[in-house]
């Protein structure tokens, strides 16, 4: 049995990369934090394709809660390991700088560059002991131009983009791949509150693009045939910002 842990998987792109490694022949771990009616539906969603998966709720920024999630599995499951992880999961608490609240900063980092460290360090000895692997970080466009109003997310997916370029390097010579993907407007609950009428006259593709258009390029990053591909960050933005 192959194994693949998506973070955040209950929704938009977490829930669309889950369905594509199902075809991939994965057996999906779907990581969520509270939303559990939105994680059944996925798994049901999998089920529906004929694939397999499981539940793991933990909360990617609390650390201890993470390594109990994962040690709990892995002594489930002593001889399997998990050989695809996408970083997915992720928060959103815009501000202005001048205004943001201690709360806004650390919250997002947490959990956007502190959840990557979490799973990811529990997961690549594995990796460079089987001698293949796949770690796919999904970032943002926010981490490569910045955002005005988004100081924090735009620090915490520059952290993300910087550590996968480092660890790519630690890595690579064991046969694991470090990736990510950069999504500029894609629609989600994420982008919902956004002013999408507006936005997508900046963008040169005139839309918002999807989360299935997200998930292939994961799904390519974690198949074998990217297996000369690392520490690259990949924008999926219809042209915004090349």
């Amino acid at each position: 049995m192959k194994y693949a842990l998506v973070t955040g998987a209950a929704r938009g792109i977490g829930r669309a990369v889950a369905l594509k490694l199902v075809g991939m022949g994965y057996k999906i771990l779907l990581n969520y934090k509270s939303n559990t009616e939105a994680a059944e539906e996925v798994l049901r969603a999998v089920e529906a394709l004929g694939g397999s998966g499981e539940l793991m709720r933990f909360d990617v920024s609390n650390r201890e809660d993470t390594e109990r999630a994962i040690s709990q599995w892995k002594a489930a499951n002593p001889l399997d390991y998990i050989e695809i992880l996408i970083n997915n999961a992720g928060i959103r608490k815009d501000n202005l700088l001048l205004w943001m609240e201690p709360s806004e900063w650390s919250d997002v980092l947490d959990t956007n560059l502190n959840g990557f460290f979490n799973v990811t360090r529990l997961l690549v000895k594995d990796m460079m002991v089987k001698k293949y692997g796949r770690i796919i970080n999904v970032v943002s466009l926010s981490g490569i131009k910045g955002l005005p109003g988004q100081t924090n997310y735009s620090a915490a997916k520059g952290g993300v983009i910087a550590a996968t370029k480092a660890l790519a390097q630690e890595v690579a010579k064991k046969g694991v791949t470090v990736n990510g993907v950069a999504p500029g407007f894609i629609k989600s609950d994420m982008t919902a509150d956004l002013d999408e009428a507006s936005l997508k006259r900046q963008i040169p593709a005139e839309r918002f693009g999807t989360p299935e258009e997200v998930a292939s390029l994961v799904g390519f990053l974690a198949s074998p045939e990217a297996s000369y591909i690392t520490g690259e960050i990949i924008s999926i933005n219809g042209g915004l910002y090349t």
